[in-house]
């Protein structure tokens, strides 16, 4: 069981919970362990339990634990290994990581967070687990792909932010939608072009999964899976919200607004600009090591004159060990 210390809400890279986590193989009932939660992790623990029954809540979290597990931060690349039917029909193990990043776009705080569970892999040819998909996948063609696409961010307390002292604390969140890829062929260096855009809806775990708005993630990816022994993914990109969404980090009401804050009414469209590297190497059969970075900008974006903006650009960074305990003999679904 691991329990996590403080928050930390951004996109691409996107740990999960901030209680305590399911034991691998929970499907069904309450989850594991939540007996035991005291202080904030039983209070959401009773939160959730009004609205969420513990199986729903498991597959989401293991859902969102396979896409970390096949490519290290959700929505960028990491240790999947290369593409091919030798990928086996599933596999199960626990992946572990630790990140810093800023607490939301423009925030000028940083927040250390480290996450630690199992997850579950999925091959199949409609049902998979794996790439950041969790679910159906709607149709494959050798040039297009359209599936469903996962993600997910920690909360930030509000007592632990000066800028957002006073305000609701942002929740911990987890978003799934349509996912579209273009595979765009050949690349330099011996990599792979490819353009990923996915739309998800966005949801508040810590509320009863809170419809919190709508996210749009356009992505050109540079690909190599054997540069050096090391599985390389860079990116260039925008995150995209709606009036819902973007209220959740810019806006100011008029009763939360001070001398240092004013009131201010958030707009939809552009949230931030992002550059991200991930990288991943197999240390040997069960074991791979990943590592990623993502600087994002907000320079132009819809809300960049928010009072809650007080810096234009931030870095995340992060690195991961995966194991795997046990995998099928049985190839998966390419």
């Amino acid at each position: 069981m691991t329990y996590l210390r403080r928050g930390l809400p951004a996109w691409g890279f996107d740990p999960i919970l901030r209680f305590g986590l399911p034991e691998a193989g929970a499907a069904h009932g309450p989850v594991p362990g939540w007996a035991g939660l005291t202080g904030r992790g039983a209070a959401l623990r009773r939160r959730l339990g009004r609205w969420v029954p513990g199986w729903a809540l498991a597959g989401v979290l293991l859902s969102v634990a396979g896409a970390v597990a096949a490519q290290g931060p959700v929505g960028a690349a990491g240790p999947g290994g290369a593409r091919g039917s030798a990928l086996p029909l599933w596999e199960v193990g626990a992946v572990g990581f630790g990140v810093a990043q800023q607490a939301w776009p423009g925030a000028s705080e940083t927040v250390n967070q480290g996450l630690a569970l199992p997850y579950v892999l999925y091959r199949g040819p409609w049902l998979r687990v794996d790439r950041g998909s969790a679910g159906l996948r709607a149709f494959k063609r050798p040039g297009f792909e359209l599936d469903i696409g996962v993600a997910g961010s920690f909360g930030s307390a509000s007592s632990g932010s000066a800028a957002r002292q006073g305000m609701p604390s942002l929740g911990t969140r987890v978003e799934f939608g349509p996912r579209a890829t273009w595979r765009l062929g050949d690349a330099p260096w011996g990599g792979r072009w490819q353009a990923v855009v996915p739309l998800r809806g966005v949801f508040d775990l810590s509320d009863g999964l809170a419809h919190r708005g709508l996210a749009l993630e356009p992505e050109l990816q540079w690909r190599h899976d054997g540069l050096g022994g090391w599985r390389v993914n860079l990116s260039a990109g925008a995150l995209a919200g709606n009036r819902r969404l973007t209220g959740v980090f810019y806006e100011v009401t008029a009763a939360q607004a001070t001398d240092l804050r004013p009131a201010y009414e958030a707009r939809s469209g552009l949230i931030a600009w992002r550059l991200g590297l991930s990288a991943t190497h197999r240390l040997s059969r069960d074991w791979r090591v990943f590592g990623f970075g993502r600087l994002d900008t907000v320079v132009g974006a819809s809300n960049e004159d928010s009072p809650l903006v007080s810096r234009t650009t931030g870095l995340t960074a992060g690195l991961g060990l995966l194991w795997t305990w046990r995998r099928s003999a049985q190839p998966g679904a390419d």
